[in-house]
């Protein structure tokens, strides 16, 4: 697929999708909902990826839905996005992007270079780490549109900010600085324009360098199917499972030999090739994306 809404590029061995539609400030679009789940399928199917970095072009990382459209913006026959349904309604464009982000076998850093409102926040909530710029701005704004949260955020971001803190900001709507989004714990850091994609790139690299790709693919679907899990039996049980599949393969010996021999590890398996099939299946996917 030519991408003409986003970039995506790949090197050392981390792949960066760029939301490019800065004379917008990278609304989303039908258009850009397509090109992100392209990217991530993309990403995953490529051993040389091992991570993957989100950021947006220009000023701004993405300020929610394009609203050229008007008032009819979010009825579904005016947002272009098909006949595609889930349970009867039609699909929110924004919920197929957060899905695709969460079965990610890869992680996934979003770098937030400026205003991440609407859409444009909540596709970050399935990322596993998010870095701020101090010039970033954050706005749950539904209320105030007269629509509800979406992207799957009711689910997401009660379980990393806590049900209090995702009540204020989808219930006032307010845009809020990246300071409050720190104190929030919805970033993890905030830093200096300048230094956030050097941070997030570093990030990417300290994965990229040090560990199995295999290992980061399963912890990834651990941890966010122990989000849902019943008990921490439960999560005893699929670690277990894991722990039975992997501690005897090829990147078990390497990391431990390369740990008695004082050197960096070599890690050969791939995910593309070696997931074992006690991996969780989470999340589950009865709708294509």
């Amino acid at each position: 697929m030519a991408f003409t809404e986003i970039a995506y590029d790949v090197a050392d061995r981390v792949a960066t999708v760029t939301l490019c539609r800065p004379e917008r400030l990278n609304a989303f679009t039908h258009t850009m909902r397509v090109e992100l789940i392209e990217a991530f399928d993309q990403a995953d199917a490529d051993d040389g990826v091992r991570a993957v970095v989100v950021t947006g072009a220009g000023r701004a990382f993405c300020a929610g839905a394009d609203l050229g459209g008007g008032g009819g913006t979010f009825g579904h026959r005016e947002r272009g996005e098909g006949v595609e349904s889930v349970e009867g309604a039609p699909r929110d464009g924004g919920g197929t992007v957060a899905l695709r982000i969460a079965r990610s076998l890869k992680p996934v850093i979003g770098a937030i270079n400026g205003p991440a409102v609407g859409v444009g926040v909540t596709m970050t909530l399935p990322m596993d780490v998010r870095l701020a710029a101090e010039s970033a701005r954050f706005g749950f704004v539904f209320a105030r549109r007269g629509i509800v949260t979406e992207a799957a955020s009711s689910w997401f971001l009660p379980r990393i900010v806590g049900i209090a803190q995702a009540m204020e900001w989808a219930a006032t709507g307010r845009v809020f600085p990246a300071a409050e989004a720190l104190a929030g714990r919805l970033v993890s850091r905030v830093l200096p324009d300048a230094e956030l994609l050097p941070a997030a790139y570093a990030l990417a690299r300290e994965i990229a360098d040090n560990t199995s790709a295999v290992s980061v693919a399963a912890i990834r679907r651990l941890m966010w199917s122990g989000l849902s899990a019943s008990s921490p039996w439960e999560a005893h049980a699929a670690d277990s499972r894991l722990m039975a599949e992997l501690g005897g393969e090829a990147d078990s010996v390497e990391g431990v030999t390369a740990f008695l021999e004082k050197r960096r590890a070599d890690f050969p398996m791939k995910v593309s090739e070696d997931l074992p099939p006690g991996v969780p299946s989470w999340p589950d996917n009865p709708y294509g994306v």
